[in-house]
């Protein structure tokens, strides 16, 4: 593995650093002023519109698609460093068309969709003309274990009629929603438990779905984007509208969330970096007790620790990268699962020393730090939690001694 990032790497990692102190983290405030002012909190503020037309005016556009001419043509390697650099803000993603659920999305429509769907649906994805939601896990079974679906896909004529009960269904509050990625089971009784579901496109105005109620996490509605609980009530879409066949959807989602995983990863890595720099500036300015924080010991413990461990984790994500571009996602799925157990739990610990530093206003809106404690938590659940992955690591392991 070369530690050397490649001087197209390296080009890119200058001009999204540009960008971003320039352009994106001035404007973080004006996001959130824009969106408490709007009449409705779903609904997308303006600079939003203008940050990504400027990044698409710069090239800094659809960045992460690997192995496709529609994007950049990076490997995962190669936009590591990148995507660490975009998961600084929590607005910026979107800036760059990098964002959750959209790259996953983009990701199994290029991958999997036939010529027509990547027409209608890849297309508009791509220039961040709409926005897309995925919706697998349930509020009755253990999503955790995708084979405990327990949604339908019906034949039915030259349509599919679904019936379901979705939660955290991510995006389906954003009013560009425009399509969502839908898995249920299309063959229940299969002896191959894996063969069991589908995955097929569902446009967002289809009738029969019906959006509950929006979810918060730990009280932070994450509007305009927002994940929802969602029915979906003998909705029908065209045959054609399934992705690469009936059976297939277990494959798909493999395939999906292997990216997935690695990004929200690389993207915590810019959190932790982040907070660790406003630990670091807190504890120069702020002074009790007749002298600065950053003269105490226990201070200082804290951010080397928080050094260390940043470290440890980056290499551990660039180490997944290089597996996923050498010997493909599947034969990399160790490296991902244990990425995806190290990484939340590092960025949680930065992210609570510099709250610890920040006193009172480091749980108050203040300060970035409590937004990023929640996200970060959460990720312990996304893209299957922590229990799940350790125990796929742990069954690996024991595969070599076998």
């Amino acid at each position: 593995m070369e530690f050397e990032f490649t001087a197209r790497t390296k080009m890119y990692m200058e001009q999204l650093s540009d960008f971003m102190r320039k352009h994106v983290y001035p404007a973080e405030a004006t996001f959130h002023e824009q969106l408490e002012r709007q009449s409705t909190r779903w609904q997308v503020p303006k600079v939003m519109e203008d940050l990504k037309a400027q990044a698409r005016e710069r090239g800094l556009w659809n960045l992460f698609l690997p192995e496709s001419e529609r994007g950049a043509g990076l490997t995962n390697l190669e936009y590591a460093p990148l995507c660490e650099i975009m998961g600084r803000s929590p607005i910026a993603p979107e800036v760059f068309n990098c964002s959750a659920p959209d790259t996953g999305n983009m990701e199994t429509i290029e991958r999997y969709g036939s010529p027509e769907q990547k027409k209608q649906w890849l297309e508009p994805l791509l220039e961040g003309k709409i926005r897309s939601a995925f919706a697998m896990t349930e509020p009755k079974v253990a999503s955790s274990d995708a084979t405990n679906i327990e949604s339908s896909i019906v034949r039915d004529g030259d349509h599919y009629v679904i019936n379901g009960h979705k939660w955290w269904t991510s995006g389906i509050g954003d009013p560009r929603c425009k399509i969502i990625i839908f898995m249920g089971k299309t063959d229940p009784k299969n002896p191959d438990r894996y063969k069991q579901q589908s995955m097929i496109l569902v446009p967002r105005d289809t009738p029969g779905i019906t959006v509950k109620r929006m979810l918060t996490v730990f009280g932070y509605d994450d509007a305009p984007h927002g994940h929802g609980e969602v029915l979906f009530e003998n909705v029908r879409v065209p045959a054609s509208n399934m992705l690469l066949g009936e059976g297939r959807g277990f494959e798909i989602a493999q395939g999906r969330l292997g990216p997935g995983r690695i990004h929200h990863c690389m993207r915590q890595i810019g959190v932790a970096e982040r907070a660790l720099e406003l630990m670091c500036k807190r504890s120069m300015n702020r002074v009790a007790f007749g002298k600065r924080l950053a003269e105490n010991d226990i201070t200082l413990e804290r951010i080397a620790q928080s050094r260390i461990e940043i470290d440890q984790a980056r290499l551990l994500v660039l180490h997944a990268a290089y597996m996923m571009d050498t010997v493909g996602n599947k034969a990399a799925k160790q490296a991902i699962a244990e990425i995806k157990v190290a990484v939340p739990n590092m960025t949680l610990a930065v992210v609570e020393r510099a709250m610890q530093l920040h006193g009172g206003g480091g749980v108050s809106q203040e300060f970035p730090l409590a937004f990023w404690w929640a996200h970060s938590r959460t990720l312990r659940f996304a893209d299957g939690p922590d229990e799940v992955h350790r125990r796929q690591i742990g069954r690996l392991e024991l595969r070599k001694w076998m």
